[in-house]
């Protein structure tokens, strides 16, 4: 049975080395842990975080029973009973804000003089663009050719597509005195697509047309509805426009759900519920041609193997949707994809192609994104993995810290060598203790510690420390060869 509790005094702690604000005795208790290896036997309190050493430190004073309750990790330390409790309730939940782990990650921040924008830092960047260079890898292999669109547009532009009429109170305009002209940045990328498909005579034979590019985009949002990452008012979709015949419809959503669930496994959500979103109160076009894209697009989901729960009137103005939503480690669940069946922007914009009779057809317009917005994606992963992303997407995926001075040319060599070969990696050679720079390696969530002394320089090896704590001392060759198969992202280690 649990003890009988008269009072409780608690310790969030992060950091199984950083001891600063601890008394003596929890410093022994944690160095206790350590060397003998409890973090490990406490692993099932932290799901997929089971590498970060965190927990809440409870002590229960004034005990009736020092028996430890069932399924707890409960050790009798110093006359009292200490219980160890998992962190991922609502008791620092805040601790795994995306705003707070940017900060101590030293990814982004965000200011006044830039209210809903992102200044991303070097690190940050790292993170960003190994999730850029990777849906374009996905989308090259999935036949999407990348383009890239201005971000100010005339406002003309923007009405006859029917944008301004919907979101005109959301988009930034701008004019010059030398054109008056009213212009626009854009808040989405689907009419510069339609611009780039009508720039020639299309052919039945040109289809289907995959276009991809990583938009930018700007939107204005009120100043209270804005959430670090999860909402800006500017922001990068993974933006692509597929321009197909009625009849390729179906082959197109099967090839977007099978590419969506291959990079949501490879992020690491194996779990999402799809939504169908039907027409809207303000939309263009007939109930007739409404009719038909509804069934269109509920057809091929049914044909891909989709189930889905309805949305009545939570569609796109131009057309119906399916949603994608994400389930995290925390059960909540977060709307990142979609795919929209469109009859309508290709005729407004006049987009056609001509068909196998020689007359001119209006293309069906299949407007999808993986990820949606980026920024707002990053937020979802820092939150997932609570800072540890996997090791193809870490900013940093190796550091290379040298025991003693002495050893700075090697440590050197070995960082290059990583380096040349792929890697993410850093060079810690600073005069600190090896204690010190393995805290600094995990608060700064690095995956892989490379630790190079006198012996490692003598036999040219090295010794790779994990974030679960274990280390083995391997040579150079075999030391690039793990690393690679740990940290190059997955269509490298496919050969595409």
């Amino acid at each position: 049975m649990r003890p009988t509790s008269v009072e409780h005094t608690q310790f969030v702690h992060r950091s199984v080395m950083d001891r600063s604000s601890l008394d003596i005795n929890l410093r022994i208790l944690y160095l206790f842990f350590y060397v003998h290896g409890l973090n490990n036997a406490l692993t099932h309190y932290h799901g997929h975080q089971q590498w970060r050493v965190d927990w809440i430190v409870r002590f229960e004073h004034q005990t009736t029973s020092t028996e430890a309750p069932p399924d707890s990790a409960g050790l009798l330390f110093s006359g009292r009973f200490v219980e160890l409790v998992p962190t991922y309730g609502d008791a620092i939940v805040q601790d795994i804000d995306h705003r707070v782990l940017g900060s101590k990650l030293d990814l982004f921040h965000q200011q006044e003089e830039g209210p809903g924008m992102v200044f991303w830092h070097p690190r940050g960047w790292k993170l960003y663009r190994a999730i850029e260079d990777y849906i374009r890898a996905e989308m090259a292999h999935s036949g999407f050719l990348e383009i890239r669109t201005p971000q100010v547009l005339a406002r003309s532009l923007w009405e006859r597509s029917g944008h301004w009429d919907k979101f005109g109170a959301s988009m930034y305009s701008l004019s010059h005195e030398d054109d008056k002209r009213p212009f626009c940045l854009k808040p989405m990328n689907c009419p510069g697509h339609i611009q780039v498909f009508s720039q020639r005579t299309r052919s039945y034979q040109d289809m289907p047309l995959r276009y991809s590019e990583f938009g930018a985009c700007h939107r204005y949002e009120p100043s209270g509805s804005l959430q670090g990452l999860m909402r800006t008012r500017a922001f990068v979709q993974d933006d692509a426009h597929v321009f197909c015949s009625i009849e390729q419809v179906d082959a197109e959503i099967r090839n977007f759900c099978d590419l969506l669930k291959r990079i949501y496994t490879q992020f690491g959500f194996h779990e999402y519920k799809v939504f169908f979103s039907t027409r809207p109160n303000l939309r263009m076009g007939s109930d007739f041609m409404w009719d038909r894209a509804e069934a269109a697009l509920s057809e091929a989901a049914m044909a891909a193997g989709l189930s889905f729960d309805l949305q009545p009137g939570e569609g796109a103005f131009y057309g119906p949707k399916l949603e994608f939503h994400l389930t995290d480690t925390r059960g909540r669940n977060w709307q990142c994809g979609t795919v929209q069946l469109d009859l309508f922007l290709p005729e407004r914009l006049n987009a056609h192609f001509v068909s196998n009779e020689g007359r001119p057809h209006t293309p069906v317009l299949i407007h999808h994104a993986v990820l949606g917005s980026i920024e707002r994606f990053i937020a979802i992963l820092l939150e997932h993995y609570e800072g540890w992303l996997p090791s193809w997407l870490a900013p940093e995926q190796v550091s290379v810290a040298t025991v003693t001075s002495n050893n700075a040319a090697y440590a050197d060599r070995v960082t290059r060598l990583f380096q040349s070969s792929g890697l993410r990696a850093v060079l810690d050679s600073r005069a600190e203790r090896l204690g010190k720079k393995i805290v600094d390696a995990r608060e700064r969530c690095i995956p892989t510690l490379a630790v190079v002394g006198p012996r490692d320089e003598a036999n040219q090896t090295v010794v790779l420390r994990s974030k679960r704590g274990v280390q083995e001392t391997v040579t150079l060759a075999n030391a690039v060869k793990y690393l690679r198969e740990e940290c190059l992202p997955p269509l490298a280690l496919r050969g595409v």
